[in-house]
Parts: structure tokens; sequence; C-alpha cells
């Protein structure tokens, strides 16, 4: 499996962080499997590497061709 690799900032949060990828922020539980080193916390502290999932194309950031170019 491809991984994005992000290093947490003040504030972050599971939710918030799958968000930024995925577009939906229920998908956290992928991260946490990828990062079972990392304890679970509300919130997470500034400096840690996880390890991103790359999921499905369906699932992961896409850009939207404009329809003329499909």
């Amino acid at each position: 499996m491809e991984y994005y690799s992000y290093i947490t900032k003040d504030s972050d949060r599971w939710d918030l962080i799958a968000y930024r990828f995925y577009k939906n922020p229920t998908m956290y539980e992928e991260i946490i499997k990828a990062n079972p080193e990392v304890p679970i916390e509300p919130v997470l502290p500034a400096g840690i590497k996880l390890k991103i999932p790359v999921l499905e194309e369906s699932e992961t950031i896409k850009f939207e061709t404009p329809p003329w170019k499909r």
C-alpha cells in the first residue's frame, strides 16, 4: 500500500486530517489503523509523523476534469 507522509501541527485532530486528505472526516479510522504506534487522543501533539494511506481513486483527493476534456 502507498502512503502520504504528514507531520502533525498544533490542534490537529484525526477527523480534520481525514477531511484534509479524503474530504471525508469519518474516514479517520483508516489513518489510525495505519499508525498503530500513535496514541489515540482527541487532539494530536505537533510533530508526529503520520502515514496517510492512499486509498482507491474514488476515495482519495481528486481533481475534477473539465467536461470538455473527458
